[in-house]
């Protein structure tokens, strides 16, 4: 029996996203004026695409890694979710910012003679990404397969046009 992958529909909206949810977190001011700081020094035409918008919250800290690779004709967004089923996610896509969400909750009870064991185990994530510039978002198309969500965002007519390979002169 063959894995097929599921599909999974990516919602597009152009109204602001929800500021994150507030709360005590003593590291977070410190990591925000790190990462400002590094930027003030760094020029924008070095800044990595995807790098993670503003206003992360500790559920960013909490939320599974994700693997952001670079193609010839498309980005690729990848994050690995054991034990997630895909009706728990949501891609969605507004004002440039990528955001994946996903709730897990799982009951599960163990009626013996002897013994009763009832366990619960839930939680929820939420990642954002500011795109790079060239994405096309009216073509992003988001799959789950095997614990595995795959995102991927396709470049732009345009902006594959424009690339190409520079020689290396060596001397």
């Amino acid at each position: 029996m063959a894995d097929t992958a599921t599909k999974l529909s990516v919602k597009s909206e152009d109204k602001p996203a929800k500021p994150p949810a507030s709360g005590w977190l003593p590291f977070e001011n410190l990591r925000q004026e790190i990462d400002r700081l590094f930027d003030d020094f760094t020029p924008a035409f070095w800044q990595r695409p995807f790098r993670p918008s503003l206003g992360r919250s500790f559920a960013a800290i909490t939320a599974p890694a994700v693997d952001l690779v670079e193609k010839e004709k498309a980005y690729e967004v990848t994050a690995e979710l054991p034990g997630l089923d895909p009706s728990g996610l949501e891609v969605r896509v507004s004002n440039n910012v990528l955001t994946i969400k996903g709730e897990k909750q799982e009951d599960k009870e163990d009626k013996q003679k002897e013994y009763y064991v009832s366990e619960r185990r839930y939680g929820a994530f939420q990642r954002s990404f500011e795109l790079p510039q060239g994405v096309d978002t009216a073509k992003i198309e988001a799959s789950f397969k095997n614990g595995i969500l795959t995102v991927s965002l396709p470049k732009s007519a345009e902006v594959q046009k424009n690339s190409r390979k520079i020689d290396i002169k060596a001397g």
